[in-house]
């Protein structure tokens, strides 16, 4: 043994060859500073070793290396720069102590090696990957850039341009598409995985591959002339920063370090890197972005939680309703490989639903994702009928009838008499009280609400409600039902609205008392789309919505809360719903919807809607961006923050999740809670106060005002 660690081990093999070996005593191995600790003990111990040859980096779990441990970063973070930039160079220098070893190095790569994992494997000589294997470089996705010399070696391997593109996307790339563009240098069958690359060490040791002039291309600086880095350079920002935006300063930080570092060697070119790193994880764009992670890592583990106290899994299920919902819900269960019986009183509804689901497999045959046999598989897998006996057997009913409680209500005691009493019944309604429906049934215990968003088959979130009397074995089916059909689900409490909707309306609301005060909905839905970053801003998202469906769901939030949410006067999404103006699904709402020259849909400005609305607003006036988010965001955040008060959602890293995942909030600030936390919460509080008098909507709870003299966050700082 040359040296046993916690997370790491080095042998002397046959043939004289070192065998590193990455075992973390967790899943998964990760540079965290304890495993970084023990590479730098082994390194050393390596390098006293004279009787080593060769050394294979390699991992004894299913995955590789995932990369750095992301739960360090935001106490790394908080740093004097100095002090950063020594943290990130004396790490670095790890990968370099590597690139350096006085003999031939391969990287033996199996399921992810990607961030740091892949890094690694950049500053040895050779990498060889299983068939399984991905790679990739996805700090962008935390607005971050490489740190531990990817920047640097992967331009070198595969070339400026490949390596940005792998860089600003943050792809994972299979082990045959890296292979392709030299990423890797062989793949071979798993089973045949370390055999390979012992054969491979052993070629190099013998001088059969030269892993001497391998290496010395990765010291020295890219074989480009000025003129072509100059041009390469001018071409790739454009075409980052038509796909990024201004909201990420990552890619185009990317570029640039990339850029100045082509004509520099090594070192140089270690700390352009640096540097670049230690920028980026100043902004509050990466802090948003990690935070992002951090959330989505907590309600994954907070769903499995849940479905461990499944005592049995769902084997087949049924939707109630087709259409568009309805088809795709039963679309998103059998394409999962769980069974759906599709009914529908009309046949028309269930052709309709049959539809929506070939349309979503037809498009992914287009692509190339989705291939015949795949399609015939999940089609069989759907059963539409218009007898209500198909669904007795099922363990799992999901109700997506029309949004009527006496609909509902009828719906769900007459599917209840006729499952099994074991079987759990759920409702995809966004606004119903799920109480008020469980009155209709007789096991209320096995009842409760999946409230899907769509198109169903590209939204990720499912709100799981819990009823009062709903028993936690039905929670915990629901739960995994969601995770077996792919989706997030996060579990809230039964309120008008549940969580997203309940915090979409008073956004809304903002969004029409400032029409009636004589914005212009076009000019707002531009300051919530390019200033905010929402996908849509608030004119466009209610035509998406349904202009009938928001005007119901209005009249729902105002009965149940009336003191913030009661129906405003001439508000224009009510006006228009009267019009019959409903939006994209008859083409006319706030905007005038069809299609453009080339089959792609398209909407202007309805000078209909201007008509209908003039008469009830004040003249039409400019008003400031701030004011403009403000006015919309303020009535979102504060019922946010109620929900949170009020237990109707669990936590922050939930609620922020649930609104990235259930409505497009913008990644880039967050979610809601991060947001409030990079603004200041003291400073919010103090932003809020300037438009209490515009109604209850705008007045902060007591819980939030104390925080703010207290200096509380609601995240662990």
């Amino acid at each position: 043994m040359i040296f046993e660690g916690a997370s790491l081990t080095v042998t002397l093999r046959e043939s004289q060859l070192a065998d590193v070996v990455f075992d973390a005593q967790g899943s998964v191995n990760k540079f965290d500073q304890s495993t970084l600790k023990e590479l730098t003990s082994a390194l050393d111990a390596m390098r006293n070793h004279a009787d080593i040859k060769g050394a294979m980096f390699r991992s004894n779990k299913p995955t590789f290396i995932v990369g750095a441990d992301i739960t360090e970063f935001n106490q790394l973070f908080k740093l004097p720069k100095a002090e950063m930039l020594h943290w990130l160079s004396s790490t670095s220098d790890l990968f370099t102590q590597i690139e350096d070893l006085p003999f031939p190095t391969i990287s033996v790569l199996n399921g992810f090696a990607l961030g740091g994992g892949f890094e690694l494997a950049l500053s040895t000589d050779f990498r060889i990957a299983d068939s399984t294997a991905k790679v990739g470089l996805p700090e962008v996705k935390l607005g971050l850039m490489p740190g531990f010399g990817g920047s640097v070696r992967l331009p070198r391997v595969i070339g400026a341009d490949n390596s940005v593109e792998w860089m600003t996307t943050g792809r994972e790339y299979r082990s045959d598409a890296a292979f392709a563009v030299g990423a890797v240098d062989a793949v071979t069958q798993p089973e045949s995985l370390v055999d390979a690359a012992t054969d491979m060490l052993k070629s190099a040791i013998s001088g059969d591959l030269d892993w001497q002039s391998r290496r010395a291309q990765k010291l020295n600086p890219l074989p480009l002339s000025q003129n072509e880095a100059m041009m390469s350079a001018v071409t790739t920002k454009g075409m980052v920063f038509a796909q990024a935006g201004k909201h990420y300063p990552a890619p185009m930080v990317i570029v640039e370090s990339v850029a100045k570092a082509a004509g520099a060697g090594r070192a140089d070119a270690l700390l352009i890197e640096q540097e670049g790193f230690w920028q980026l994880s100043t902004t509050s764009e990466s802090a948003a972005q990690i935070g992002i992670f951090l959330a989505d890592q907590r309600v994954k583990a907070t769903a499995k939680g849940y479905a461990k106290g499944s005592s049995s899994s769902i084997k087949s299920a049924a939707v109630l309703g087709a259409g568009i919902m309805g088809g795709g819900i039963a679309y998103q269960s059998a394409v999962k490989g769980v069974p759906a019986v599709m009914k529908d009183i009309r046949q028309e509804a269930l052709d309709l639903g049959m539809k929506e689901a070939s349309s979503i497999l037809l498009k992914g045959m287009k692509r190339g994702k989705v291939k015949p046999e795949k399609m015939a598989a999940t089609l069989a897998n759907i059963t539409p009928t218009l007898q209500l006996d198909a669904v007795s057997d099922v363990d799992v009913v999901v109700e997506a009838v029309v949004e009527n409680p006496a609909v509902k209500s009828a719906v769900l005691a007459e599917t209840e008499a006729a499952i099994s009493d074991n079987a759990i019944l759920c409702s995809n309604t966004s606004t119903i009280s799920i109480d008020h429906l469980a009155k209709a049934v007789k096991r209320p215990e096995n009842f409760c609400g999946m409230h899907f968003f769509n198109p169903v088959h590209r939204m990720p979130l499912v709100e799981i409600i819990r009823g009062e009397k709903t028993s936690d074995e039905t929670i915990a089916k629901v739960v995994a039902y969601s995770l077996q059909m792919g989706k997030t689900p996060i579990v809230v409490n039964d309120c008008p609205g549940f969580f997203v909707n309940r915090v979409l309306f008073p956004y809304f609301a903002g969004f029409s008392q400032l029409i009636l005060d004589g914005a212009d909905f076009v000019a707002v839905d531009k300051v919530m789309e390019k200033i905010f970053g929402w996908p849509m801003g608030p004119a466009f998202l209610l035509d998406v919505v349904g202009i009938d469906t928001a005007d119901h769901a209005a009249h729902v939030m105002a009965d149940g809360i009336p003191e913030r949410l009661s129906l405003i006067e001439n508000d224009p999404t009510q006006l228009l719903f009267k019009a019959q103006r409903l939006g994209q699904k008859n083409g006319k709402g706030f905007y005038n919807h069809g299609l453009d020259k080339r089959g792609k849909p398209m909407k202007t400005p309805a000078e209909e809607a201007y008509e209908l609305i003039k008469p009830h607003c004040k003249p039409q006036q400019s008003f400031e961006t701030d004011d403009i988010i403000a006015r919309l965001m303020i009535p979102m955040i504060n019922e946010s923050v109620r929900c949170l008060e009020e237990g109707i959602v669990a936590s922050p890293e939930e609620a922020d999740m649930a609104l990235l995942y259930g409505l497009g909030f913008p990644p880039f600030r967050g979610g809601v809670f991060r947001y409030i936390e990079t603004l200041g919460i003291a400073n919010f509080v103090e932003l809020a106060a300037q438009y209490e008098h515009l109604g209850p909507m705008y007045v902060l709870t007591d819980t939030l005002k104390s925080m703010a003299t207290n200096g509380q966050h609601y995240f662990n700082q």
